[in-house]
């Protein structure tokens, strides 16, 4: 019998993603170094065919950048991989610390708790622009998750005393308690879903 492939050789992959709309989106095939070397860029919706802790990453390597430009410069970020993998690796080790729970499924709940299920669309009607609720596609709730939980420990480290790892596991504790006071990822869900409520 082979032996369990474990995250970082020490997680388990034996998680189970409880929103049924984001389970196809959330991949959680085991890898011990989560790293695709980009073998899935060529394909639609590669995002999905991507382990999710390599989304995590990638994302950490430009967490200034949202759309088109940068919110928050990400000039401090050279863009090692190497340096945002250590991050997270312990950042994962330290959330077991705090939690005594598996850091992959703590991730996965976090994801959970801080993806948008409503948001807002602009468009032009005649000399004037229309807002309009729409319902966000499963994989744009992965995707603005993980930046808005990227981001979030990005503004807390960032000219700050705390550092990128103790920043990181503050936001994704608080997004896996599901608490706006804690997590900026989920306030921002929650100022979404407000304004999208409105404009129905």
């Amino acid at each position: 019998m082979s032996e369990e492939i474990k995250l970082f050789g020490k997680w388990s992959y034996d998680v189970k993603v409880l929103d049924k709309g984001l389970e196809r989106y959330i991949n959680l095939t085991p890898k011990i170094i989560p790293k695709s070397c980009g073998r899935h860029a060529k394909y639609q919706f590669h995002k999905s065919k991507m382990n999710i802790v390599e989304r995590l990453i990638t994302h950490l390597m430009v967490p200034g950048h949202k759309g088109k430009k940068h919110v928050l410069t990400s000039g401090r970020v050279v863009g090692r991989w190497q340096t945002t993998y250590k991050i997270v690796e312990k950042a994962f080790d330290k959330i077991y610390e705090i939690t005594k729970k598996n850091p992959l499924e703590v991730l996965v709940r976090a994801i959970e708790n801080a993806a948008i299920r409503e948001e807002i669309a602009a468009y032009q009607v005649g000399g004037i622009i229309v807002r309009k609720a729409v319902v966000t596609s499963p994989q744009r709730r992965v995707d603005l998750a993980l930046r808005h939980i990227a981001q979030a420990a990005y503004r807390k480290a960032f000219g700050k005393k705390a550092n990128m790892v103790d920043a990181l596991v503050e936001e994704i504790i608080g997004a896996y308690e599901n608490n706006p006071t804690k997590s900026e990822a989920v306030r921002e869900k929650e100022r979404i879903e407000k304004e999208a409520e409105g404009a129905r």
